[in-house]
């Protein structure tokens, strides 16, 4: 046997607190080393946070990494336990984000990202250089490059990120030339279901390169993009370890590397895969000597048996069921969203929340909720502020639900009318426009943009963070006011579609019991702007309108197809109608993107999100010939 004890470790980094990173590194890793951990590893870019974007462009930004990468091989340096951490460097011109090794108090070695995505949300090739294979460098003394690590448990080759989401990633090299134990630090964001794929892949690579991977991944969010943390290790392509997300901490496991070696050398295609590598010219990637620079200690270490003491039978099912694990998984990301961007920012004292009786703002004060509970479980309504400011066309059942579901959560309620002011709108509106009549259209916006108005007043004034309530749904379409419900500090639900916004307060109703809840999902959605306003009405059934939205601007089909897909998929809807909605949809989704991209920052929970600057980049202004037959 050789155990060897590997610890996956999340830490919630804030882009530039380079100290504060690493003093929370700092604790983890002392934690790791009292419980014999072998193998410390942790996320990508550690120390400078992640995404850092164009901050790296700055001398300034990467130069101030080094010294704290330093610091934490000192503060280490008694400990008998190597570590794995991400840092960005400098070096002849060249921004790398790199896997740094450090053990008994040195930097032993840098390993350069090679694969850097520049999709969906990432810029990577904007900012960074790429590490290559053969790269051989040497950066403050310190070697730079394509290396594997040798210690007295075996052979260790760090990569970062993307490099093990390629299939032509530096991985297969690496233990064709003798690497045992692949270490990955990742900072791969949260994305609906996406934890299945990231299992799927890791074990994928391991069984494929017939070794052991351990798989880090950062925690928190910076700049509405969230990190759900978590980590893997599985050995040769059998999970060992899941480690918990969203939280920040460690997790480790024992492995015994002689049995990845024996399962290589059974595997008799990995054999001649290698042979063939070499055949080809394959070059071997050096292997630096680290035997001396450590004696780790594992004489404690016991071998890996199964809790339930049976290597035959399964253990007890762990798994959550898959509704109660989407809709979980959605709430915990964008409560951490809320929370980072509240603590983080450091400008805000508390929370507000407009409600209107509706769902988006029911949802969004559940959210802010569920962070407060975990910050003041005692006392979480002492975060949060919630004010309904009612107009002529306000229910009396829509401020009943705001009023029973900020009391059950314990939330101080205001209720703050806008009829006087909407009146003096309203004539200033008719003055200006003189013989002209003020359209039923502005009567509504009026209304939205005096409930900002006020939430910004608050805000200036309370140090408050003012949360935007708006879902994806009728951003897309601009179902919403510019200045109005579209303004806010942060958007919290504009990437969650009505659709699953209806399903998430459908699972919390029935998981809380909360009245409040009830009473909301007993009207029909609509935002109270005009008499008997239903929003499904004046647009479309939501399940219809999500279902264009996703074809178009996620699969890319053109509305001829469009009509194609839903006919099919909504039978008892008539084709010619299907081809009003397609129609609409598209019309109102080109022309509001003028809106939505005036919209706040908002958080991301998939690969399809209504952000310019990040997931769907759309020009401004453009013409709509292309969709025609």
């Amino acid at each position: 046997m050789r155990l060897i004890k590997v610890g996956l470790a999340s830490v919630n980094t804030t882009v530039g607190a380079f100290s504060r990173n690493v003093d929370r590194a700092l604790t983890l890793a002392r934690r790791m080393a009292a419980e014999d951990v072998t193998l410390g590893l942790f996320q990508e870019q550690l120390i400078g946070g992640y995404p850092a974007e164009d901050l790296v462009q700055w001398q300034g930004f990467i130069d101030h990494q080094w010294p704290e990468l330093e610091r934490f091989a000192r503060e280490t340096a008694a400990l008998s336990t190597v570590f794995v951490l991400g840092v960005a460097v400098a070096h002849q011109g060249l921004r790398l984000n790199c896997a740094a090794v450090v053990a008994a108090g040195h930097v032993l070695g840098l390993v350069p990202k090679e694969k850097l995505p520049t999709y969906n949300i990432f810029y990577e090739g904007r900012t960074y250089s790429r590490g290559y294979p053969g790269m051989a460098e040497v950066h403050r003394g310190v070697p730079l490059g394509d290396y594997l690590f040798r210690f007295d448990f075996g052979v260790l080759a760090p990569e970062v990120c993307e490099d093990i989401w390629s299939a032509d990633g530096p991985q297969r090299r690496r233990t064709y030339s003798g690497a045992e134990l692949v270490v990955n630090l990742s900072a791969s964001p949260f994305r609906l279901g996406f934890v299945d794929t990231r299992r799927e892949l890791l074990a994928t690579r391991a069984a494929d390169h017939q070794c052991t991977i351990a798989y880090a991944n950062a925690l928190g969010s910076n700049d509405g993009i969230i990190f759900d943390g978590g980590g893997f290790l599985n050995q040769n392509g059998r999970s060992i370890l899941e480690t918990p997300r969203f939280q920040e901490g460690f997790t480790s496991a024992v492995v015994d590397l002689e049995r990845t070696m024996r399962l290589r050398a059974e595997n008799t295609t990995w054999r001649s895969d290698r042979e063939e590598w070499v055949a080809d010219g394959g070059k071997l990637v050096p292997i630096l000597d680290c035997m001396g620079i450590l004696q780790t200690r594992r004489e404690k270490l016991a071998y890996p048996s199964p809790p339930h003491r049976s290597f035959f039978l399964p253990g007890p099912d762990q798994r959550r069921p898959a509704r109660e694990a989407l809709c979980e998984d959605i709430l915990d990301a964008l409560a951490l969203g809320v929370g980072d961007y509240f603590e983080k920012t450091r400008a805000f004292k508390v929370i507000g929340v407009s409600l209107s009786g509706g769902r988006d703002s029911l949802l969004t004060l559940l959210i802010a909720h569920r962070y407060a509970k975990r910050v003041r479980p005692d006392n979480p309504g002492s975060l949060l502020q919630a004010f309904y400011m009612p107009s002529r066309y306000s229910s009396d059942t829509t401020r009943d639900a705001a009023e029973t579901i900020t009391r059950e959560l314990g939330v101080p309620f205001q209720v703050i009318p806008i009829e006087e002011a909407f009146d003096r709108e309203l004539a200033v509106v008719k003055q200006m426009l003189g013989d002209k009549a003020v359209t039923h259209l502005t009567e509504q916006n009026i209304q939205a943009r005096l409930r900002a108005q006020r939430m910004w007043n608050w805000s200036n004034s309370s140090s408050g963070l003012f949360l935007q309530t708006g879902n994806m749904s009728e951003k897309a379409v601009g179902y919403t006011t510019i200045g109005g419900d579209l303004m806010g500090a942060l958007a919290v639900i504009a990437n969650v579609p009505k659709t699953v916004v209806m399903y998430l307060l459908d699972y919390l109703q029935e998981k809380t019991g909360y009245e409040g809840i009830r009473k909301v999902l007993s009207k029909p959605a609509g935002p109270e702007l005009a008499h008997n306003q239903v929003g499904e009405e004046e647009l479309m059934p939501f399940p219809i309108l999500d279902a264009c939205f996703y074809l178009f601007a996620g699969e890319k089909l053109v509305p001829a197809e469009l009509v194609q897909a839903l006919t099919s998929m909504f039978p008892e809807v008539e084709p010619s109608q299907i081809k009003v909605y397609v129609e609409k949809f598209v019309r109102l989704f080109l022309q509001s993107i003028y809106k939505w991209v005036q919209s706040p920052l908002s958080l991301h929970i998939g690969n399809l999100d209504l952000d310019r600057e990040r997931a769907l980049q759309m020009p401004v202004v453009t013409a709509s010939d292309w969709t025609r037959d």
